[in-house]
């Protein structure tokens, strides 16, 4: 978000083809004229993290599975990654519109139509199946998860399954405010106590072809690339997918659980829009009324929320509604102005999702204290009237600065009528949590004996950070924050952002040690800096503060994001000017964007006023001076020009901070005021050349005196207008360069008296301490006197006193100065040290040299040049977190985004079907014809293809009729103990759920085996003589009548199988295990009946072996300590599946299992330790 990223994009081909569906005529019929949107990245997932086999993955909605990744990421970071107390007391509730996963289903059940329209073109019944067939493939098949995988509650509870949660746990559609919807649910579930802690959010991952549909239709997609909310030029929205949730609790238990609050929710707000002119256009009454009614549950005031995340879609009608319901809640004029903005500006309107995004954005600025922007705004739209109002588009990132609780306001709406306002405020803790806004670049250094064996350990470091990666990466960066650089070892540093970025500059470095690897030093312009040893810089440190000239609109802004101590300089010096009457200094610094060129012109011209440039370019010196201070930058001497001197002093421990600020204060507003009436206050020339050249031209001007001697080739004058304007021109006849100062008054002269009486006043009540550094003077150029009414009465002289800053430079270097650092905004005393010191040694350093580049960054920049120059230093940001180090993915990973997921396996079954050439016959006459009449040319049948064109065409309907006797078998089986368990009187629930489920279970797979088994035969009548093997005669039967024949007998008998039923009986009668009516093949037998063991780890291996079949989880992500259901999700059916295929592998007969105590193992250890046993009884008591 403050990176200002546009997230839209193309439509990704995972998702639906443009070709397809693509058309730009809005009324096109069954087509989108949008192709963009914002969609989720691939991301991994593990099933076996949350116990989901992978067969079910396909069945199961992206939003069930996502929701997972992001429940558990949420409750880690609320701070219960390993353990959570609250657990039973913990709920769900969460915004979800309808799942993309039924459609797939529904899809494949049009079958009905598709055969309609393919006899309509009279193709033969045979080859109808063959196509359908083929088209059932592009779908996933129906199957006992199917129903679960595509309702939306359960999305809510899989993650309390998963999780084990115990508290409510629902889903609620109020279409695109239904995130907040589901706050306010929750929100009541905390106040009635009913739970301890909530999860509350939206989940939306349809950015499906229907969802295009929808919107194309209504219409309200955009015509242009990207989502521009507010701008004048929007005619409509872009989608996106999303998934966002937050951690509620009430706010004492969070406090006293420790818990990091991003924010406080004071209150919430919700309303319909009645009557209005359509089910889903906006009402300004509708949405007032919601504001309002959020308002009053808060007890907030209207005129402290600071920032409103909007609803702001960009339709032409929308953006309007909403902006004028606020101006009628918020008003025109107030205290303050409020910032408006839309994070679907970047990455489109996720619908069901979008109030958790808004809120989550809110949420994040309030604990950041950041005011984020909304992106692809050119110019606001003409119906905002943003010229009378106090609201106002944000339309770039910046610091928040305010005088009380920072608070926010958050909208939602939706479809139908429905509105939702949040209101929100910081949370302000007694210890406020160290942490950083964003990932933030690292200083690396490397170091060595000497060039030589740097370039080697450059070159080494390189091969080891491509191979090794972020592990290595983050061990360089550990290293390079807590090492120690020798002084006499040749060194290099910079600073990455980036693993990339390290291997860029370390590759970069190496090219330049190989070409000179005896150099002396060197900078490069990417910011590498080397020495091939260390500066004696031992008492030669000195710290330079810059004064007026130097300020610039937003400086400091990064570093005022990143850092508490340079935003805490600049709020500080806000609540002193608030004191005296004075606007606060961050709003002339940071001001709220404007689209009009002169509009920008004035907010320059605004912060070069004396009053106000002091304040900033003061307070922003101060800030950065603490950061390097608590990094362990100490100088050795200290110097300011102009202004800058009052810092100096500061940083000497002459001023303590609030009498600095009452100075700052002060000072510019005394220089800022108009002299008496009459009086010129002049002005300032800045004049390059030499000093003793030019003189004797200013000695001509009685009006004008040189104000600052700068170096040997820069001076500024002072004087009036009319004098310095004659001058000028005499100067620059002579090819001198003179520019005129940005300043209110000729500084440095006698046209500045009228404000140095206020300044000295000001100075009477300030406690001047002992220097605890050289601090040195800019009328003198030597040091500060060490008496305190010395340096009171040398200060008070300041103002009118000329600075003589080379002289100044020029003794700090005589007693010793060789390291000088800029610290403030600009670069101005860096480049007059270079040029009063051009020809000794020494070194020359800018903490903030370039306005347009970033602050943070440069700062970092200054900070591994100090180090590599030889100052001893800390970290910089001992709380920035390392870059994550462990990148290795879990053994079984499956990629998601927001489209359903579909196997690398149903995908390639899908293509080989459409590969596989048809010969599609039609009929000559209207009356379609017998099936056993038709022929093709090759039949989709996969599972006995191989065995046709082997020349086996009978085995597969001898393993058939094995197949359907086992199951047969298997089925009495299990009934038999069922009756047991029913006269032994130790039937439970469990017990008779598991049995209800498997018997469901076989007599599905007894039906799907059935309809194969009939396809087989079926094509081996259509099948052509070139495919059927020599030795068979064609076969005279049809496939539907010979598969009936053989499947009846054992129809009739399970249809005959006893039930039980309500009636009590004394003791029930088990039935008995018919005979076999179809013949099992020697083959079939032998592959079934293989020798048991009572080795239990022999067993656990086979076991192993079963569940990873049936499940779909690698074997070796599995392990006989995991549970079934809580680790891998086998439930009851899935149990019966592996214990059938168990038999005759590890048990004889199904009959020697205790079915219950079957049903309540746990682990797959438990499981093949039971098994080994029942196997070590049938042993020692055979039958």
């Amino acid at each position: 978000i403050l990176d200002e990223v546009d997230c839209i994009t193309d439509v990704p081909d995972s998702h639906w083809s443009v070709d397809d569906y693509y058309d730009p005529v809005p009324r096109a019929t069954d087509k989108t004229y949008c192709k963009r949107g914002g969609f989720l990245p691939d991301i991994d997932f593990d099933p076996l993290e949350f116990g989901l086999p992978p067969n079910i993955l396909e069945v199961t909605d992206v939003s069930q599975l996502l929701s997972l990744v992001i429940a558990k990421r949420a409750l880690a970071d609320a701070g219960y990654a390993q353990d959570n107390p609250h657990a039973a007391e913990t709920g769900v509730v969460l915004g979800v519109s309808s799942l993309q996963q039924i459609t797939p289903l529904v899809s494949r059940l049009q079958y009905p139509i598709w055969q309609r329209v393919l006899r309509s073109q009279r193709i033969a019944e045979p080859e109808i199946d063959g196509i359908i067939a083929k088209m059932r493939l592009a779908y996933v098949t129906w199957q006992e998860d199917s129903f679960p995988g595509y309702l939306s509650n359960v999305v809510a509870g899989r993650i309390t399954n998963r999780l084990d949660l115990g508290g409510i746990n629902c889903t609620l559609d109020a279409a695109c405010a239904s995130s907040l919807a589901s706050v306010q649910l929750a929100m009541h579930e905390l106040h009635s106590g009913n739970c301890d802690m909530m999860i509350a959010g939206g989940v939306d991952t349809n950015n499906t072809i229907m969802a295009y549909l929808s919107f194309s239709k209504t219409p309200a997609f955009t015509s242009h690339e990207h989502m521009r909310p507010f701008d004048a030029e929007s005619d409509g929205m872009l989608i996106g997918e999303g998934v966002g949730m937050l951690v509620l609790k009430r706010l004492g238990d969070a406090e006293r659980d420790g818990n990091r609050i991003y924010a406080v929710i004071k209150g919430i707000g919700a309303s319909s829009d009645g009557r209005s002119k359509s089910i889903y256009a906006p009402r300004m009454e509708g949405q007032e009324l919601a504001v309002r009614r959020a308002l009053r549950a808060s007890g907030c005031d209207a005129d402290s929320i600071g920032l409103i995340e909007a609803h702001g879609t960009g339709t032409a009608t929308g953006d309007p509604t909403e902006f004028t319901a606020l101006r009628r809640v918020f008003g025109d004029s107030g205290s303050s102005r409020i910032a408006i903005g839309s994070v679907k500006s970047q990455i489109g309107h996720t619908k069901v999702a979008a109030g958790a995004a808004s809120m989550i954005k809110a949420a994040l600025s309030l604990h950041h204290k950041v005011l984020p922007p909304t992106i692809n705004i050119e110019r606001p739209h003409p119906k905002l009237a943003l010229d009378d109002s106090r609201l106002y588009l944000n339309t770039n990132t910046r610091p928040w600065f305010s005088d009380g609780p920072r608070r926010a306001g958050v909208s939602s709406f939706g479809f139908g009528g429905t509105n939702f306002h949040a209101i929100l405020e910081e949370h302000s803790p007694a210890k406020p949590e160290p942490g950083t806004l964003r990932p933030t670049p690292f200083a690396i250094f490397l170091h060595a004996r000497d060039g030589a064996e740097l370039l080697v350990a450059c070159e080494t470091a390189s091969v080891t950070l491509q191979r090794d990666g972020q592990p290595a990466f983050r061990a360089l960066v550990a290293v390079s924050k807590a090492g120690v650089i020798a002084p006499d070892t040749a060194r290099l540093g910079f600073v990455a952002g980036s693993l990339d970025d390290a291997v860029s500059m370390i590759d970069a470095a190496a090219a330049l040690l190989h070409a000179d690897v005896h150099a002396e030093s060197w900078s490069h312009p990417r910011g590498i800096h080397y020495r091939r040893r260390g500066m004696d810089v031992s008492g030669k440190v000195v710290a330079l503060f810059p004064g007026q000239g130097s300020q610039y609109l937003e400086m400091g802004k990064s570093l005022c994001l990143e850092f508490p101590a340079i935003h805490r300089a600049y709020a500080e010096m806000d609540a002193l000017r608030r004191e005296h009457g004075a606007c606060p200094i961050t709003d002339v610094a940071f001001p709220p964007p404007v689209f009009d060129e002169r509009l920008r012109s004035e907010h320059v011209r605004r912060l070069q006023r004396t009053d106000h440039a002091q304040a900033a370019i003061g307070s922003l010196s101060l800030g950065m001076y603490r950061v390097l201070e608590h990094a362990g930058f100490t100088p050795d001497f200290v110097a300011g020009h102009s202004l800058g001197e009052l810092m100096a002093l500061c940083a000497a421990g002459v001023l303590s901070e609030a009498e600095y600020r009452t100075l700052l204060h002060v000072r510019g507003h005394a220089m800022a005021q108009p002299p008496a009436s009459g009086i010129d206050a002049g002005t300032m020339l800045a004049v390059t050349g030499e000093v003793d050249a030019i003189e004797p031209f200013v000695a001509n001007h009685v009006d004008v005196t040189i104000a600052n001697r700068n170096s040997p080739s820069q001076f500024v004058l002072s004087g009036s207008r009319t004098a310095l304007e004659t001058l000028s021109a005499e100067l620059s006849a002579l090819g001198h360069r003179a520019t005129f100062l940005p300043v209110s008054a000729a500084f440095h002269s006698h046209r500045v008296a009228h404000a140095q009486l206020p300044f000295a006043q000001a100075l009477e009540s300030v406690r001047f301490a002992p220097a605890q550094l050289p601090v040195y003077s800019n009328g003198s150029g030597q040091r500060y006197p060490d008496n305190p009414e010395a340096m009171r009465a040398t200060l008070a002289r300041h103002l009118v006193s000329p600075v003589n800053f080379r002289r100044e430079i020029e003794t700090i270097h005589a007693e010793g100065g060789r390291l000088f650092l800029e610290i403030g905004p600009g670069t101005v005393l860096t480049g007059l040290v270079r040029s009063i010191l051009a020809d000794v040694p020494h070194l020359a350093i800018a903490v903030n040299p370039v306005k347009a580049n970033d602050s943070s960054l440069q700062l970092r920049d200054a900070y591994v040049q100090l180090r590599v120059a030889g100052v001893r230093l800390g970290d910089l940001a001992p709380e920035q977190p390392l870059p994550p180090g462990d990148t290795t993915r879990p053994q079984l990973t499956v990629k998601l985004n927001g489209n359903a997921y579909v196997s690398a396996a149903t995908t390639a079954a899908f293509e080989a079907a459409l590969a596989e050439r048809e010969t599609v016959h039609t009929h000559m006459s209207d009356h379609a014809p017998e099936p056993e009449h038709a022929m093709t040319e090759i039949r989709p049948t996969p599972r006995y293809d191989n065995d046709v064109r082997d020349g086996n065409a009978t085995d597969p309907h001898a393993r058939h009729l094995a197949y359907m006797a086992e199951h047969s078998e298997k089925y009495f089986t299990l009934m038999q103990q069922l009756y047991g368990l029913i006269n032994n009187g130790s039937v439970v629930p469990s017990s008779l759920e598991l049995f209800e489920r498997g018997m469901a279970h076989f007599h599905d797979q007894q039906a799907t085996a059935q309809r194969v088994h009939e396809r087989w035969l079926q094509n081996q009548v259509e099948r052509p003589p070139a495919y059927a093997p020599p030795m068979l005669p064609a076969v005279a039967t049809t496939g539907r009548t010979t598969a009936l024949a053989y499947s009846e007998p054992v129809r009739e008998r399970l249809l005959a199988a006893p039930v039980p039923t309500s009636v009590v009986r004394d003791r029930a009668e088990a039935p008995k295990l018919p005979e076999p009516t179809m013949p099992r093949t020697t083959a079939s037998a032998a592959a079934r009946v293989t020798a048991t063991t009572t080795d239990s780890s022999e067993i656990a291996a086979i076991l192993l072996a079963v569940i990873s079949e049936k499940t779909g989880y690698p074997i070796d992500t599995l392990g006989i300590t995991m549970d079934l259901d809580a680790d891998l999700g086998v439930d009851s059916i899935k149990r019966v599946e592996i214990m059938a295929a168990l038999e005759g592998r590890v048990i004889g007969s199904l009959s020697s299992l205790n079915f219950e105590h079957f049903a309540e193992m746990r682990t797959i250890g438990q499981i093949a330790d039971f098994l080994a046993a029942v196997e070590k009884k049938a042993a020692l008591h055979p039958a």
